[in-house]
């Protein structure tokens, strides 16, 4: 399975859950094993400032120009984003999701540089994907089980206020943003085991503050996750799995079936 799609250094990155690796492929389809992962699932990636890799996880793991690993923070987590100022927020909740445990509420945290963590957000709805909107200002978390994406402000520390609603019924997993402030994410359906006769297996939409939803991409399976990159950044990468339910996971990893399609979206 394939998660947190980052475009970086002329190629696609992205987590590989089942395998324990951070892959990296070009336009042409080359790819390379850059980074290790986690054994687990439910990991992201992005990078510091500096442009150490970030790999997230039961600990917040930093690799070093040498390649070695070594920890970041004792406070890993789910998905992963960090701000252009530095600021590192990683996600999750605290319930076994694969194992069927029941749904606790989420939180958003704030690593500091010395690896210390603080949470700055509550109460969110099983957390997922997050992005920041290019003037830095703001952060954007999908709530998957409540089907919206919520936005909090950026302040200069790293705390978050202001919580919001930025659009609702949709299924969103991993997205990305763009420079005109469009979010991409999954469509309401994204976690259903059947599909309708003839219906796409997947879809992704960018999505304005406000719910309007001004683009689609339909997909041949299910997508979790989406990047943006490229050349001129309008490479559009959908990273799909299969889905059967959390009780099958198992057997979908065995089949490694994931796939990455891309597409140009337009200017």
């Amino acid at each position: 399975m394939i998660e947190s799609a980052r475009w970086h250094d002329g190629r696609l990155w992205f987590a590989h859950w089942g395998s324990g690796e951070v892959l990296a492929v070009d336009l042409d389809g080359r790819t390379e094993v850059v980074a290790p992962g986690r054994d687990t699932m439910g990991w992201a990636i992005d990078w510091l400032p500096d442009g150490r890799l970030l790999v997230s996880g039961e600990e917040l793991t930093r690799i070093e120009p040498d390649g070695s690993a070594v920890r970041h923070s004792s406070q890993g987590g789910n998905e992963l984003v960090v701000h252009p100022a530095g600021h590192v927020y990683v996600n999750g909740a605290d319930f076994d999701f694969v194992g069927g445990a029941a749904p606790e509420p989420g939180w958003i945290r704030l690593i500091d540089p010395d690896g210390a963590a603080h949470d700055v957000a509550g109460d969110i709805d099983f957390p997922n994907g997050m992005v920041v909107t290019p003037d830095g200002s703001t952060l954007v978390i999908a709530e998957s089980f409540a089907g919206r994406l919520s936005a909090f402000d950026i302040a200069a520390d790293g705390s978050l206020s202001n919580r919001r609603t930025w659009a609702e019924g949709l299924g969103p997993d991993g997205i990305c943003i763009d420079e005109g402030g469009g979010i991409w994410t999954q469509t309401a359906d994204t976690f259903a085991h059947t599909q309708a006769p003839g219906a796409p297996a997947g879809a992704v939409v960018r999505v304005l503050e406000g719910g309007e939803i001004t683009h689609r991409v339909e997909t041949e399976l299910p997508c979790f996750a989406c990047g943006l990159g490229g050349p001129e950044g309008r490479h559009l990468f959908l990273l799909c799995n299969e889905f059967e339910g959390v009780d099958q996971l198992q057997a979908v990893l065995a089949r490694r079936s994931a796939r990455v399609f891309v597409t140009e979206v337009p200017r």
